[in-house]
């Protein structure tokens, strides 16, 4: 008994849309690759060549699922699902045959999807056969659907969505949501951009698309970009705003410790769990050693303690506390960051002085000097004795 073409369809399952959208796409590809001026039609169409090579894995998983299936429940060879398989197959087979010809010059990979990734370096690295401009060139080599301009569209969304709103002042503009999202975004999109603009040099011949580009980024982006070129601005331009954003706000309170991009993930979720108690720790792990967590509590407090009186309810007693705790996990610490930290230190005692005038501890520019810390006071937990004896 027959059995009906919508349930061998139903056989399919998922498999038959991406079968279908397959057969159109090979149909497309194998009409470019057959033609006189395949380059030039094929640098028109990278997107759908991409697009085919991102599936080719799943395309070749389904025909096989699904030829066994047909086979061992004898499918009509007439039904529709037969029909789109064997299609499917065949116009492969094609595109495989074609590709491999257009590769002539060297040795295709051996699967498919590599395959057409090879031949899209190939036609890139070969440039134009007409000439072109260097915007037309750049949507060439940027084509919409490259995995690392999704990547960093995706972490300018991030950005974008933090930064555009007003900041409001003296807090953290993000909660602790946000500053995980940060903390992935950031090196997502620094790798990401990294890899788009090394493809920009690899691929442009004439040496003019990254200069053209480069000059545009500070340029605030259109509200919907389009092209691969547009993207890539839209997501650097964020990127900048990010890092620049993030540098002052890091600097203002961690001065003059100076965070490295691989611990910025991290200060960023401690200083979010501060706002909402200043006894939170900046706990070691394997970006923060236990010293340099240390020394980051240390610029923190130290840098609150030299500014104005702070808002709301504070205990002068237990930031010393806190002070001293953090330059005893630091003490181990070397480098210039610790240099600055002592710097720091000796400079809040020069311009306590002794005196019992509470207001006198907020305001140092009008405090006179007092004599040099003698030599001898060189560790952190020294400096921070001395400065707490110099600002009672």
């Amino acid at each position: 008994m027959a059995t009906h073409p919508d349930i061998l369809r139903e056989r399919l399952e998922d498999r038959a849309d991406l079968l279908e959208a397959s057969r159109l796409r090979y149909r497309a590809l194998r009409g470019i690759l057959s033609g006189f001026f395949w380059k030039e039609r094929l640098r028109a169409n990278l997107e759908l060549l991409r697009e085919v090579a991102r599936v080719q894995p799943e395309v070749d998983a389904a025909l096989a699922a699904a030829s066994r299936r047909a086979a061992a429940e004898s499918w009509p060879r007439e039904s529709a699902p037969v029909r789109l398989l064997d299609e499917v197959r065949h116009l492969r087979e094609a595109v495989a045959q074609a590709v491999k010809r257009r590769l002539a010059a060297r040795e295709p990979p051996a699967l498919l999807g590599e395959a057409m990734l090879a031949l899209e370096e190939a036609v890139l690295a070969t440039g134009p056969l007409l000439g072109g401009r260097t915007w037309a060139r750049a949507v060439e080599i940027l084509p919409r659907n490259l995995p690392e301009l999704r990547a960093a569209c995706a972490a300018a969304g991030v950005f974008e969505a933090i930064f555009k709103r007003p900041l409001p002042k003296g807090v953290l503009p993000f909660s602790a949501a946000e500053a995980n999202e940060l903390g992935r975004a950031l090196p997502l999109g620094e790798v990401a951009l990294r890899s788009l603009w090394e493809r920009l040099d690899r691929f442009d011949e004439t040496g003019r698309v990254r200069p053209f580009l480069d000059r545009k980024v500070r340029q605030v982006p259109g509200p919907a970009p389009r092209s691969g070129p547009e993207l890539l601005l839209h997501a650097a331009f964020w990127y900048d705003v990010a890092r620049v954003r993030l540098g002052e706000l890091l600097e203002a309170r961690l001065d003059p410790v100076v965070a490295r991009d691989e611990e910025v993930p991290v200060l960023l979720a401690w200083l979010v769990a501060r706002e909402d108690s200043p006894e939170a720790r900046l706990e070691a792990g394997e970006v923060l050693g236990e010293g340099r967590a240390g020394l980051f509590e240390l610029a923190i407090e130290l840098a609150l303690l030299s500014r104005g009186r702070p808002e709301g309810a504070w205990n002068e007693e237990a930031a010393w506390v806190r002070l001293w705790t953090a330059a005893h996990r630091a003490r181990d610490e070397a480098g210039e960051d610790v240099e600055r930290v002592r710097e720091a230190l000796l400079l809040f005692i020069r311009l306590r002085g002794r005196t019992n005038v509470p207001a006198r501890l907020f305001s140092p520019d009008q405090a006179p000097p007092i004599a040099p810390v003698g030599p001898d006071l060189k560790d952190l937990p020294g400096l921070v004795q001395a400065a707490r004896e110099a600002a009672r």
